[in-house]
């Protein structure tokens, strides 16, 4: 195949670190090769040892090349954090062009416009994104090219991250020998693959159960509307069933993965099995129900927050496709019902539709991929994943961001 065939993405979590190669045909892609390994050096989705995190980095781009037999290069790096933040802001300019024709360059001057805002030095500017245009006071415009007018203006919100947060991620990704082609924000990126046009239009809440960390983003009128971390996840739940069942943190993950019912109800007394205790060699044998009476009121916990942090953020009466969620711990059996009956509303749990990688917890990684493709796709068609070719990351790389989040809204 051509080496411009093909396209990386990079999920950094606080319990795995993959590696997802894609076969871009078009403005498709198809997995084709999976790396993932146990993260080390991230606690709660933060970077907390630099060398640790670069050597899962490695690990997990070296199964990835294993499989599919090329050398990654470079690749497009998810995003996330408590640290990310939107800001609403509005620019106005007048219309260029003689013929009053609106044009690239004019959308380009108002969004600029837009980003005229105060900011603390510990912040830095990722992107702006339209939430509408206004032409010569005609409000709810999503796409003025080609419209006549007089005065542009844009309603937009600006997506800041922590500054120490993002050059860590990019400092960690280069110390593995991969250049960043891009940062993409995860909500967004995972939003391409688990979101509907109807979802995003008639408002709906997109759940990232994470290990260390949920993240809850709200789409509403085509736009992303709010972002929240809440600091519990997965890890939460494991934590619980080793003390639960006295034994170690490793056994208990593999007890949560293998037999793990966020539901009692949905609990078997049938499905028995054994775990080590701690300090010494005797199994203790339990049945799926009691792991559930250990698991469903952790994960009532995680899903009432999450309840919470919506009607904190104001969005409680405007999701009418509900809720759609994903994450490693949505897979476990019983997980769905019970999101449903304590958020008392339509739950959905997204699965990637690829060989290889049909798991909630890697629609992070996959959406970055979809993402990647269709930004290609709009801005720059013949340029194709560069995993052979040098990206410079340094000298304006925030610049090049510009755009990417704008095309998905």
């Amino acid at each position: 195949m051509a080496k411009g065939e093909y396209i990386v993405s990079l999920d950094i979590g606080t319990s795995k670190v993959r590696a997802i190669i894609g076969e871009q045909t078009g403005s498709t892609v198809s997995v084709i090769g999976v790396g993932s390994v146990d993260s080390e050096g991230i606690r709660h989705g933060a970077i907390v040892d630099i060398d640790l995190t670069v050597e899962s980095i490695r690990q997990a781009v070296d199964q990835a090349e294993r499989m599919v037999g090329i050398h990654i290069g470079s690749a497009y790096v998810g995003i996330s954090g408590n640290h990310i933040l939107l800001q609403s802001s509005h620019g106005v300019v007048a219309v260029s062009s003689p013929e009053r024709e609106i044009g690239e360059e004019d959308i380009e001057r108002v969004l600029q416009q837009a980003r005229v805002i105060a900011l603390p030095p510990e912040r830095e500017i990722i992107d702006v994104v339209a939430k509408e245009f206004v032409v010569d006071g005609l409000h709810g415009i999503v796409d003025p090219r080609g419209m006549l007018g007089v005065r542009l203006e844009v309603e937009a919100y600006i997506i800041t991250g922590s500054r120490t947060a993002i050059h860590n991620v990019v400092r960690c990704v280069e110390k593995a020998d991969i250049d960043v082609a891009n940062l993409v924000l995860s909500p967004l990126a995972a939003s391409t693959i688990a979101l509907s046009s109807d979802d995003r239009k008639l408002g709906v809440a997109l759940v990232d159960i994470g290990a260390g960390a949920t993240s809850v983003s709200v789409f509403a009128n085509n736009v992303l509307a709010g972002t929240s971390i809440i600091p519990m996840g997965g890890d939460y739940v494991t934590h619980d069933i080793a003390i639960g069942l006295k034994t170690q943190t490793v056994a208990a993950e593999q007890v949560k993965l293998r037999h793990g019912c966020a539901w009692v109800d949905s609990a078997s007394d049938d499905e028995r099995f054994q775990v080590p205790r701690i300090g010494s060699n005797q199994q203790v044998e339990f049945t799926q129900v009691d792991l559930a009476m250990i698991i469903e009121p952790r994960m009532q916990e995680i899903f009432g927050l999450v309840r919470k942090e919506i009607e904190k953020m104001g969005f409680a009466a405007d999701l009418a496709s509900g809720y759609v969620m994903h994450g490693g711990v949505m897979s476990m059996q019983g997980a769905g019902e019970l999101a449903e009956v304590e958020l008392q509303a339509p739950v959905r749990i997204a699965i990637p539709d690829y060989l290889g990688v049909r798991d909630p917890s890697f629609v992070n990684g996959v959406g970055t991929l979809a993402y990647a493709v269709r930004a290609q796709a709009k801005s720059a068609p013949a340029e194709a994943s560069s995993y052979s070719r040098p990206v410079k990351t340094g000298g304006g790389f925030f610049v090049r961001l510009k755009d990417w989040f704008r095309d998905f809204v």
